[in-house]
């Protein structure tokens, strides 16, 4: 019996009606076809076609050829919420190849690039997120009760919320991505859960997945799910750190790991010359992994809030100090990038740190010392003096940055590259172009 026949009737046997041929636009936005069980032996043989052009995020005009769904079986994960439906992730093909302004098939083509140094690519990414509900036109907390000054941690918040909560953390655990913990955050009506690190691009399958999955189960909660990245000025920002680690190929022992590094980071050589190409190309990789306008909201010190953000503003690492943008946390035998937001597409964001980590290792870069102390406290002459620079403080300044690195252009490709970078910029022309209601309170009445 055909495999693709077997994968049919398992299915099938499971209560399965439906399947999707899912994959993101460039924005990281979940885009899919549906069809029925009977059919799944020809969906995954490529015959979900897309016009590319009805899309804001697939770079195609009109005229172009469609582009064709290749479902990765391994992916098929059952909607624990919908039991009638299975998701696949699928990469994208066009005129019988792998279409290059594919997001999963950019993350794949630099995978391989590493598995050809002998290296598995691993990536965790911390899921943070509001869940918010609309009564008489305020967007507020989904529980009540949830209204304190500083809820970080509220075992009363998180309580108040674990219908939705739980129900998600169960859905996780079902699909065995393996929750080792989840809280209420900073901000009132934000929450954050992690679970188990894996294979990068199953990693950004499975946060792209979490997005959809959170946003279903809080709607049957009269809730909705928020990814923006700073929902309010003076409430805490959604991050989505990436954890990133090389293990080698064969073994799956891990290569960033070193219990006697002389910094005292449990960093590997390797893993510091890896954190040296992510350094380089920092400004650009920001740009992708805090990919809004209203991401540079987020990136700040201190703005409309009371007490420090947490958010990175640096272009600089250190051991286990939240003050850096990359930081080795306190076990070692990692990075994190703190600058990741929750809108970012993580195949782009995790195929350009790639890229970055990889020319850093090639190139036997030196990451220099880890920064220890609280860099907000740090004076500008102080900065200077360390070499410390600051991220891009807009969208705008970004993008400058993305164009201007060859590595960030080449890993995204021309088609990619020129699109991505096109839309980024109307983005950003319309934000400036907007006038705000902050603007017209401040200037309407003020000559």
């Amino acid at each position: 019996m055909a495999a693709a026949e077997l994968l049919q009737r398992a299915l099938q046997e499971k209560g399965v009606k439906y399947c999707m041929a899912s994959f993101v636009d460039m924005h990281g936005v979940s885009k899919a076809k549906f069809v029925p069980i009977e059919h799944l032996g020809h969906m995954l043989e490529g015959s979900e076609l897309y016009t590319g052009a009805a899309l804001e995020g697939v770079p195609q005009d009109v005229s172009e050829e469609e582009v064709v769904a290749h479902p990765d079986r391994e992916s098929c994960t059952v909607l624990p919420w919908q039991t009638d439906v299975a998701w696949f992730a699928s990469d994208l093909w066009c005129h019988g190849k792998p279409f290059d302004a594919c997001s999963r098939n950019i993350l794949g083509f630099q995978q391989e690039r590493a598995r050809k140094h002998g290296y598995a690519f691993k990536l965790g990414i911390e899921a943070e997120f509001y869940v918010l509900r609309e009564v008489d036109g305020k967007i507020v907390p989904g529980a009540d009760r949830d209204q304190l000054r500083l809820p970080c941690y509220d075992a009363r918040g998180a309580l108040d919320n674990l219908g939705w909560l739980g129900e998600l953390v169960q859905a996780m655990q079902t699909l065995g991505w393996g929750v080792y913990s989840f809280d209420h955050e900073d901000g009132n009506g934000q929450f954050e859960i992690d679970f188990d690190y894996a294979d990068g691009c199953v990693t950004a399958d499975r946060y792209v997945f979490f997005r959809m999955m959170a946003g279903q189960i809080a709607a049957r909660h009269g809730c909705f799910a928020s990814f923006m990245p700073k929902p309010f000025a003076d409430k805490t920002g959604s991050g989505a750190h990436f954890n990133i680690s090389l293990a080698d190929a064969a073994t799956g022992r891990n290569l960033f790991d070193d219990p006697s590094d002389s910094q005292g980071c449990g960093l590997s050589a390797l893993g510091y010359q890896f954190v040296a190409g992510v350094l380089r190309h920092l400004p650009a990789i920001t740009a992708v992994v805090a990919p809004t306008v209203n991401s540079y909201k987020r990136l700040v010190k201190q703005g409309a809030m009371s007490q420090f953000t947490w958010a990175p503003v640096f272009a600089c690492f250190g051991n286990n100090n939240r003050t850096n943008a990359v930081r080795i946390p306190r076990a070692g035998g990692r990075m994190e990038l703190r600058a990741a937001d929750s809108a970012c597409n993580p195949y782009l964001g995790a195929a350009l740190v790639l890229a970055a980590g990889l020319e850093g290792i090639e190139q036997g870069l030196d990451s220099g010392p880890p920064n220890r102390d609280n860099m907000y406290l740090k004076s500008p002459e102080e900065l200077r003096r360390l070499g410390v620079g600051m991220l891009p403080r807009s969208l705008g300044e970004a993008l400058e940055a993305f164009r201007d690195d060859a590595l960030a252009v080449r890993v995204f490709g021309e088609s990619m590259s020129g699109a991505w970078l096109a839309q980024k910029e109307r983005e950003w022309l319309s934000f400036q172009n907007h006038v705000s209601e902050w603007e017209r309170d401040r200037y309407l009445r003020m000559y």
